[in-house]
């Protein structure tokens, strides 16, 4: 692959080894300040999926994922709520990563299939929410009711007082801070209006409050390069256990 990347692993949670483990706490630690080991295996535990992006044998991304079905409104939903994500300095730029994502969630809709298919995010980080501004909310577009209240049901049946449904933000008890390096806005990134959206709706955001945001995972949401990375490189499985 491009960048010397290796093809991204999708794995279950259960098939972590427990070296990639270490690896994964390993990079958020370089990533955030005050992680700690319980926190991240109690998050870890939350999650049913991994996505692993490597380079030779070295973890350089990785991205965590719940699949699982609820109701609102007496009716079914599936939901995709998406847990730590990181990705090395070294690998930025890489669609290794969101191609992976499109394509793990693409099969997941095979067994998670009951109700429309939502995607579940919570952003402490202005490059997370520039790169994926295809969810609900920017700053161009004003959700439709529906998608408003289930945005407040997902989030209150998540993260109960966690979540102020006044500002659309969760802040943890124990919130995982950007180093202040990553957390900082370029000033040419100001400019972005997605940016400057995501800074005016998340201004506690350096201080660990994430934002709140929800798409339906359908084609028709894809911009045209969430079109292109559909057409996604197969990925490798790997199984290995503690």
């Amino acid at each position: 692959m491009r960048s010397g990347l290796n093809l991204p692993l999708v794995l279950a949670r259960d098939e972590l080894s427990c070296r990639q483990r270490d690896e994964m706490f390993r990079l958020l630690g370089e990533h955030f300040l005050g992680v700690s080991r319980d926190r991240f295996e109690q998050d870890l535990a939350d999650k049913n999926w991994v996505i692993v992006i490597t380079r030779a044998s070295r973890i350089v991304g990785f991205s965590t994922l719940l699949a699982y079905e609820t109701t609102f409104a007496e009716a079914p939903v599936s939901v995709i709520y998406s847990g730590d994500t990181i990705m090395a300095r070294e690998a930025w730029g890489s669609t290794a990563l969101p191609r992976a994502w499109i394509e793990t969630v693409t099969r997941l809709r095979v067994t998670y299939s009951r109700g429309p298919f939502y995607w579940l995010l919570l952003t402490s980080g202005f490059r997370t929410y520039r790169f994926l501004s295809v969810f609900w909310p920017r700053f161009d577009s004003a959700p439709a009711p529906r998608p408003r209240s289930l945005v407040h049901h997902l989030a209150a049946e998540r993260f109960g007082n966690q979540y102020d449904p006044a500002r659309g933000i969760v802040r943890l008890q124990h919130p995982q801070k950007l180093l202040p390096a990553l957390a900082e806005v370029p000033a040419g990134r100001i400019a972005d209006p997605h940016v400057a959206f995501f800074l005016a709706r998340n201004p506690g955001h350096a201080g660990g409050d994430e934002l709140v945001c929800l798409t339906e995972l359908s084609s028709e949401n894809l911009t045209p390069a969430g079109r292109r990375m559909a057409s996604a490189e197969p990925h490798e499985v790997s199984t290995g256990h503690c």
